[in-house]
């Protein structure tokens, strides 16, 4: 049999199995996702805010224009209200992307693929605590696929730390001021083989982000009960066949009306107020919820200890790229 046919059948047992215990942990029901979305609808991501999503005119609908997802953030939350999902129970989707300007390399594809959830809240949940526990009952599932994967599939040796470590992109900031942010998850990734960095998109004390995120979707911004700003982070472990530090999930407890604003106003772009989406979060007619996005083709490349992200997905990659991959025995699907 040959080796992708092989790692083909893993792929679906690790997918498979993942789906089955997110769902089971976080109350999930599985829905279908668009493709495509109204260009002048505010739901695409806009991820930091500088990427360009593809899009195009539609003959039947006399040329107005459509733009291919990047994510589900926004389109989620709306969703929620449509299905009059309750509190305490969610959705999840298996959401196809495109994002053209990602820098190809072997974490990132042009192709996005990743298990988007989103969760009803109360009010009363927006808080760093509600958070925690959700990662927790996420990381737990991780770690059950993991030990799953590893006794039926690979016969590997599980990796990941029976806990996962919380820490702060602030507190990160102030231990290792000389180092950029790749290099400060490099540190505790290794360190503690799994870490959630609270507080993504949020100026720090050094006058930097962490990282970008789009103002409209996770919570940065608002304070929480241990004194940091942020209600929002990104699950990271430690790879040990790449020895560095893995994002599998950019998550967090959306925003409200007051941090929408809030952001909006602090990184330029207030004018999205006039979007359906966005009149409708201010106005308070959308639920409060949690949610995010966890990379199928990284969580199977964990499991699968791959090298190259094109080994568990089918996209496009520079010809040069490929057989510089081949004379390494990576073959690329």
């Amino acid at each position: 049999m040959k080796e992708i046919v092989r790692t083909e059948q893993e792929i679906r047992f690790v997918k498979e199995t993942f789906e089955r215990e997110l769902s089971s942990r976080l109350n999930l029901s599985r829905v279908s996702s668009p493709l495509i979305v109204d260009e002048t609808s505010g739901l695409n991501d806009d991820l930091n805010g500088i990427e360009k999503p593809v899009a195009f005119s539609i003959r039947g609908m006399n040329g107005n224009r459509a733009s291919v997802v990047q994510s589900l953030a926004k389109w989620k939350r709306l969703r929620l209200r449509e299905l009059e999902i309750p509190p305490g129970e969610g959705i999840l989707t298996d959401m196809r992307a495109l994002r053209p300007d990602e820098n190809l390399s072997p974490l990132h594809s042009v192709y996005v693929d990743q298990w988007d959830w989103e969760k009803h809240i109360f009010s009363g949940d927006r808080t760093l605590g509600f958070l925690k526990s959700e990662v927790n009952q996420i990381y737990q599932a991780l770690c059950i696929t993991e030990g799953l994967v590893c006794k039926e599939v690979t016969g590997f040796l599980p990796f990941l730390p029976y806990e996962i470590t919380f820490i702060h992109a602030e507190d990160l900031a102030r231990q290792y001021p000389s180092l950029d942010p790749k290099s400060r998850e490099d540190i505790v990734a290794r360190r503690y083989g799994a870490v959630f960095i609270i507080g993504i998109g949020a100026v720090l004390s050094d006058g930097k982000r962490h990282d970008g995120r789009a103002p409209d979707y996770d919570d940065w911004s608002t304070g929480n009960e241990e004194g940091s700003l942020g209600l929002n982070g990104d699950i990271i472990v430690w790879n040990p066949v790449l020895e560095s530090a893995f994002e599998l999930s950019s998550m967090g407890i959306r925003v409200d009306g007051k941090s929408l604003l809030l952001q909006l106003s602090e990184c330029g772009c207030k004018e999205r107020l006039a979007l359906p989406f966005h009149r409708m979060l201010a106005a308070g007619e959308l639920p409060q919820s949690i949610g995010g996005g966890i990379g199928q083709s990284r969580v199977c490349m964990f499991m699968l200890r791959k090298q190259h992200i094109g080994q568990v997905q089918v996209s496009i990659w520079p010809e040069k790229e490929r057989q510089r991959l081949a004379v390494m025995g990576i073959e690329l699907m």
